[in-house]
């Protein structure tokens, strides 16, 4: 166990809060500058980056080693601008605690709220430093000064309010806290809360002129620890001060150095990798803070892929401890020790090293897609490849390339990254790029539990594969699990499905756009002992997730932002009124006699330009900080669906289909029919037959205890447009397929007769009407009279059996928006809801009525047909019935013919 290790410590704030200014600070009461540097003039130690003097911000994460007191620290100023998020947040990973500035004129802004939200996430202890406060006081008597206590109340409030109710004020001097202070401490633990009783127990014995003449409490409690309850995040210490005028930070730094204290490291080898760069000569280093045991030049480093086997060693050439711009070479780390490995080609950000497992990816993802072109002069692969360095430094980027548009992509956070990745482009590769004006990235995710089925059989290959697909929370992301016993299938062939699951970022089926907010779990697969090969499963699990999504219920999601607008009192409602027109909301937080403050949220796609409107429409008096506030369902979905033109069935390279063997050939079998071919049994109907109900396309919403007006309102906006193309196709598909003959189903009417569950056969009646030649005809000059007549046709086939028949029409005789039923003779007739079609009426019924009666559906939709089979119903298309009315007239005909007196058709008109 190492002991007196090195402390890392992190500066994390929004833009211009002043980290910067503060780290200088430290280095330069730490005697490791002689002069403390100034953001405004371009001479700070740790910003020595061109690009980030010219802009005065932080654009890349910066270290620093320094002695404070008796510790030994390692700073980490980071990036506070929110187009550099991501980069921020990798170094939570490393931090043992961290500072989080607020600035006193701007109080917590969305960024602050989006930070404190990670470090309570990590785990991170946290001290609170106001900053900026030489605004309101020069220091000398700020205690006295009624503008500067009205406005530090006021921080203090709002940090309480919205970060943590145990944020104590600490500005005051350790002999100067009295009962109130402790009392706030004592709030935070009961151990501490009993000691605080005990003191005030004895306190109010003292006199009064013993109590003002005493310290009393502060002599009580000193052998409290701050430093416990600040570890264990019972405590976060407030302080205020100005980093730039040097107000009350020599107290800030002591109380700091007393109140923190080293880890304790195993001796085991481990490390987390936080950061990917190159020095000025090119060479990759990695940025590793060392958790355990140690590492040596010379000595080899495990690599490891996601299922935990070992990819290869790689050797550290060097390794580096790095301080603002410059280095010290050393030939051996500790555990505590920040340092840059040089060597390695392996290694990633985010990656844990020894015994340290991979972290997680970043919570702040970019929101906004953009092509990247160069110049002809630039070969696009040569392009692609700088872009690939780029990226390895900023994985958030995601750079793709589109094969079939032969096109490079890439993801941004924001404009000021959009340009310093122009300038980086040009600065380390000479190549100037330009990117088009972006667009947001949709995710898509679904709504229901389904079974996707994959099945890859061409000559001498097999595989199947079974996947269970889950909807999960928002922000909850993908999640990849087997429970398949290694009875069934070998765990290194569940290994490989799992990794096959990770390796790929699967498309969604409305926009093509990435899933998310899902967990996939593999529940059954089956290999063959002389032909499986691995890549026979990469292909399984593909088409299996691809299928499963084809039956979903699908859900388009788009980017949020949350928005902080800081406007002229009078503007409140006009910007109400702007952000209501932007599909957003919002509401008035404080308002003030000449500002106010409007906390909103609204979709990305709409408010992109809306800090340039509010500039225009205020006289540029307003202000917007915006956030990413996650993906929630798209405000405009059918239009987004319209505006993309995504066929899910002709993307080549995310099928649906499935490839089986038939005579000695292979056979490509459309997704809406692998059940019928598949080997093994859907595992969610062996458990629950009702757990496979699942609606196909983007029915968002349409689960089996979704209302009649919600599902109106789901199919309108996000199913009837994007899927009415395919049910043609499905239709083509179905007349081409020779299938089985099916029993008439008045005959299983007779044959259950007797059997407790009710027959129930559920007719689409447009769909059979216009399947029948002379109605259909009939129905172009008369529709009422085809109805009719039809509903005459299906009367006197009812009169020969028994069971109940329903025969739903859509949208037709409503009457305040309310379904229409009425009996024709012995059949139950429904007209739906206006804007209701007969598939959700005949879907919600088939769900209602399955468990209790044996069901039947008569229609020729592909779609319709599918979701009713996957619910249980027995299914027969408009043809087939039409044919089996016809049968049965002419069985009844010879029957009654067959008798001496027959002579007359009793049946007319069947």
């Amino acid at each position: 166990m190492s002991k007196n290790a090195k402390i890392t410590i992190g500066i994390m704030a929004h833009v211009d809060a002043g980290k910067t200014t503060l780290s200088e600070q430290f280095l330069f009461r730490a005697n490791v500058i002689r002069k403390a540097g100034r953001v405004d003039h371009g001479d700070t130690f740790l910003d020595g980056n061109e690009m980030e003097r010219n802009r005065g911000i932080t654009i890349f994460s910066k270290e620093a080693e320094l002695t404070l007191g008796e510790h030994r620290l390692v700073l980490l100023d980071t990036p506070g601008h929110v187009d550099f998020s991501a980069e921020a947040e990798r170094c939570l990973s490393v931090m043992d605690y961290c500072i989080l500035l607020i600035s006193a004129p701007e109080g917590i802004k969305n960024h602050t709220l989006v930070l404190w939200k990670l470090l309570a996430e990590k785990g991170i202890p946290t001290f609170l430093f106001v900053n900026k406060i030489d605004q309101f006081t020069d220091g000398d008597n700020k205690d006295t000064d009624e503008i500067w206590l009205s406005k530090k109340n006021e921080l203090l409030e709002q940090i309480r309010k919205q970060l943590s109710a145990e944020a104590v004020d600490f500005s005051a001097l350790p002999t100067e806290r009295g009962r109130d202070f402790w009392e706030e401490i004592a709030m935070c633990d009961e151990g501490v809360m009993e000691r605080f009783l005990e003191a005030e127990s004895l306190w109010e014995e003292k006199s009064a002129g013993e109590k003002k003449k005493e310290n009393f409490f502060s002599e009580q409690m000193k052998d409290c620890s701050f430093g416990n309850l600040i570890r264990e995040r019972k405590l976060f210490p407030v302080f205020f001060g100005s980093a730039l005028k040097e107000i009350s930070l020599d107290a800030f730094f002591e109380e700091f150095a007393a109140c923190i204290e080293s880890k304790s490291f195993p001796e085991q080898f481990g490390a987390k990798v936080f950061k990917i760069s190159r020095d000025g000569q090119g060479q990759r280093m990695l940025h590793v803070r060392i958790t355990g045991g140690s590492l040596g030049v010379r000595e080899e480093i495990a690599f490891w892929d996601k299922d935990g086997e070992e990819k290869r060693k790689e050797k550290v050439n060097q390794l580096r401890i790095l301080s603002g711009g410059g280095f010290t070479s050393v030939d051996q780390a500790e555990a505590g020790d920040v340092v840059a490995i040089l060597g390695p080609t392996l290694g990633s950000a985010g990656e844990g090293l020894g015994f340290e497992k991979e972290g997680s990816a970043p919570s702040m993802v970019p929101v906004l897609g953009y092509q990247v072109t160069a110049g002809p002069e630039v070969p696009q692969p040569l392009l692609l490849e700088k872009l690939r360095v780029i990226e390895e430094e900023n994985p958030e980027l995601s750079v793709q390339y589109e094969e079939e548009k032969k096109q490079i992509l890439i993801r941004l956070m924001g404009r000021v990254q959009t340009e310093i990745l122009k300038s980086q482009m040009e600065q380390r590769f000479g190549i100037s790029i330009e990117l088009d004006e972006g667009q947001v990235l949709y995710r898509e995710t679904i709504e229901d539990t389904v079974e996707g089925v994959g099945h890859f059989e061409p000559l001498r290959h097999y595989a199947e594969v079974h996947l269970l697909l889950e909807p999960l929370e928002r922000g909850k992301g993908i999640e990849l699990k087997s429970k398949v016993s290694t009875d069934f299938l070998a765990t290194n062939w569940q290994r490989l499905i799992l990794q096959h699951l990770s390796e790929k970022q699967h498309r969604g089926v409305l926009t093509g756009s990435p899933i998310t907010d899902m967990r996939i779990t593999v529940v059954a697969g089956k290999a063959h002992p002389k032909h499986t090969e691995g890549g026979d499963f990469r292909q399984a699990t593909y088409r299996a997730v691809r299928q499963g999504l084809m039956q979903a219920g699908s859900l388009l999601l788009e980017p949020y932002y949350r928005l902080q607008i800081t406007v002229p009192t009078p503007l409140i409602g006009r910007v109400l009124s702007e952000l209501d027109q932007r599909a957003g909301s919002g509401r008035a937080e404080s308002i003030g006699e000449e500002t106010s403050l409007i906390i909103a949220k609204a979709p990305v796609a709409t408010v992109r330009n809306f800090a340039a409107d509010l500039a225009a429409f205020s006289g540029g008096r307003g202000q917007v900080q915006m956030q990413f506030a996650g993906y929630e369902t798209c405000h405009n979905t059918q239009e987004v669906i319209e505006s993309r033109g995504y066929d899910p069935e002709r993307d080549i390279r995310n099928r649906a289909d499935s490839v089986f063997v038939s005579h000695g050939s292979s056979l490509i079998v459309p997704w809406d029919e692998v059940f019928m071919h598949m080997d093994l049994e859907l595992v969610t109907k062996e458990k629950n037959e009702d757990a496979f109900a699942a609606p196909i396309g983007p029915a968002g919403g349409m689960s089996q205890s979704a209302g009649e007006d919600e599902l109106r309102e789901i199919f309108e906006k996000t199913f009837k447009s994007s899927w009415e193309g395919r049910r043609e196709e499905v239709k083509q598909l179905n007349a081409r397929t020779v299938k089985a003959p099916k029993p008439d189903p008045y005959d299983g009417f007779q044959q259950t007769a007797q059997k407790p569950r009710e027959e129930v056969l559920l007719i689409d009646g447009y769909n059979l009407l216009f399947a029948h030649e002379e109605l259909s005809k009939l129905a172009k000059e008369n529709l009422d009279a085809a109805r009719g007549r039809l509903l005459d046709l299906l009367g006197d086939y009812q009169g020969t059996g028994s069971g109940r028949m329903i025969v739903v029409f859509d949208a037709y005789k409503t009457e305040g928006g309310r379904i229409h039923k009425q009996d024709h003779h012995n059949l139950e007739v429904v007209f739906t809801k206006e804007q209701q079609t007969a598939d959700m009426y005949i879907e919600k019924t088939v769900h209602e009525l399955g468990k209790k009666a044996r069901v039947s559906v008569v229609t020729s939709d592909g779609l319709e047909q599918i979701v009713a089979s996957a619910k249980g119903a027995l299914l027969f298309s408009s043809r087939e019935f039409l044919r089996q009315m016809e049968d049965r007239k002419q069985r009844i005909r010879d029957e009654y013919l067959s008798r001496p007196s027959g002579n007359i058709n009793p049946i007319q008109g069947l």
